[in-house]
């Protein structure tokens, strides 16, 4: 007979290991707050990560994409439907690319509960595989719909699918650049790795509400984190984030914030050849707000080979993927409709810190990729098991005039300069002070030309037809010398500044600083 002492001994050390593996979203008794989602992303650190990848049935990862699309969730099943809320989810399902099912719960009164899996929500039109659907397939992700263009209508205003990724909309807006939850290790050597978001938790809105709150557990082989957004959608969409994140191996480069878009090309390039639309990006320019109050503003570019760019910067105060160019006739495409791209900029709560906003930017051919990324990298990570919580704000809105900075850099283009290898830069500077600004305004420009080129020549003139300035120069490469040969693919690209002021003092700077990195 065992001892009763002994016994009980067992068998709080077996309850003890339980709550220890235990997941926090699993017990059913507690109420649902952020710190549930914090512990379980601090326990998942404290473990090995599980590889999910291929979890589906290997038939619907051989599917098609036409087969995948053809698989449609059924309008009248969308959440909340019935109860008359502003906010209505609907849902995606497995297969393709999506080859892990996350689990969402729904928070109803401070508590969180699963929501099952039902194959009878979709549609499944040509395809025959139905009834060879698992009961606990899960979900691929989901999207929120909302009222934002017509009373009368609930239009999609924001989607989470796949990875970290989402992406969201203002009013009059056609989808765009992405956002994810984080970004590791990318552009090294040793390969990108894409962090999932593997659970969900969606609260309930009430009636009267005009936002939704979201929270998500982060997971990959070096990090987890907590997230917590609200979402407001309007006529800026905004979402309020909150992150806390956990290393689960020391190193890691971490991309705090990442955008993700596309630019194919633009105006720098006078067009493609073989293509009638004179433009093709969702996104035309990174933009920094630094702590010192200065702006930068770095047009993109298709480049031909990897470009990889180092914004240093100290508890910077934003930063972004715009597209400025909202103009219809830039683009000239019925179907893609560019000029309806959100813009998005990310705006840091507190301070960050030291580190740098970077910059990738990736050679294609094809406009159906995103080759354009970008995110903050903090200096100082803390160590394994230490959180790392960094709130932000992120705005998909549309560029506005009436906002800083006041001169902008509305058009960036190249073309052959005068001597052989030169490169002519002609940029074109809008807004603020500067169409008050007359012929005789006494108004002077900064260019900076980095290593591995020299200025040939620059002037500004008054541009008449838009009441902005037209600053042009030339730049001529340097002879490589002993760095002829360092670099197999060419010569490194040579860092350009240019900004407008009036007078000679630095204090009356007209507009943003104009950024761009020069490949001869």
């Amino acid at each position: 007979m065992v001892p009763e002492k002994f016994a009980k001994s067992v068998l709080f050390l077996a309850l003890s290991l339980l709550w220890a593996v235990w997941p926090p979203s699993a017990r059913a008794d507690e109420p649902f707050t952020f710190d549930v989602v914090i512990e379980r992303a601090r326990s998942l650190a404290a473990g090995p990560f599980e590889d999910r990848s291929r979890s589906i049935p290997e038939f619907l990862l051989d599917i098609n994409y036409d087969q995948w699309r053809d698989i449609r969730f059924r309008p009248e099943k969308a959440l909340w439907k019935e109860e008359g809320l502003p906010f209505q989810l609907q849902f995606f399902h497995p297969g393709l690319f999506y080859d892990r099912g996350v689990t969402v719960h729904v928070v109803d009164d401070g508590h969180a509960a699963p929501l099952p899996f039902d194959p009878e929500a979709f549609d499944y039109g040509s395809n025959t595989f139905k009834d060879r659907i698992p009961s606990d397939l899960g979900f691929a992700g989901f999207r929120i719909h909302y009222p934002i263009n017509r009373d009368d209508y609930h239009d999609e205003v924001a989607v989470f699918l796949g990875a970290s990724y989402f992406r969201a909309v203002a009013k009059g807006h056609a989808y765009g650049l992405s956002a994810r939850g984080l970004a590791v290790d990318t552009a090294l050597p040793s390969g990108e790795e894409f962090p999932w978001f593997r659970e969900f938790w969606i609260i309930k809105p009430a009636p009267e509400e005009a936002f939704i709150k979201v929270f998500a557990l982060l997971d990959s082989p070096s990090a987890t984190g907590a997230y917590r957004f609200l979402i407001v959608p309007g006529e800026e969409t905004r979402m309020d984030v909150s992150t806390v994140l956990f290393q689960r191996r020391q190193g890691a480069k971490l991309g705090v914030a990442p955008l993700t878009s596309m630019f194919f090309y633009g105006e720098e390039g006078n067009g493609r050849h073989g293509d009638f639309r004179p433009e093709v990006h969702d996104s035309d320019g990174l933009q920094i707000r630094f702590s010192t109050g200065e702006w930068l503003w770095r047009p993109l570019k298709n480049p031909g080979r990897l470009d990889i760019s180092a914004l240093q910067a100290v508890n910077p105060r934003g930063f972004g993927l715009l597209q400025r160019d909202v103009a219809f006739d830039h683009y000239q495409d019925l179907e893609a409709h560019y000029e309806r791209r959100p813009s998005l900029w990310v705006e840091p709560r507190g301070d960050w810190g030291h580190g740098h906003v970077e910059l990738i930017e990736i050679p294609t051919e094809l406009e159906m990729h995103d080759n354009i990324v970008a995110f903050w990298v903090p200096r100082d990570v803390p160590p394994v098991g230490e959180p790392l919580a960094l709130d932000y704000v992120l705005r998909w809105t549309r560029p506005r005039s009436d906002e800083p900075p006041g001169g902008r850099a509305v058009a960036t283009r190249l073309a052959e300069g005068r001597l052989q290898g030169a490169k002519k830069i002609v940029i074109d500077f809008e807004g603020g002070e500067l169409a008050d600004l007359g012929v005789d305004a006494g108004l002077a420009s900064v260019v900076t030309v980095g290593d591995g080129a020299r200025l040939l020549e620059k002037q500004i003139q008054k541009n008449v037809v838009t009441g902005g300035w037209r600053l042009v120069f030339q730049v001529v490469p340097e002879e490589q010398g002993k760095l002829k040969g360092v670099f197999a693919t060419g010569r490194p690209p040579v860092e350009l500044r240019a900004f407008l002021k009036k007078g000679e003092n630095l204090p009356d700077v007209l507009t943003e600083t104009w950024s761009y990195s020069l490949n001869f």
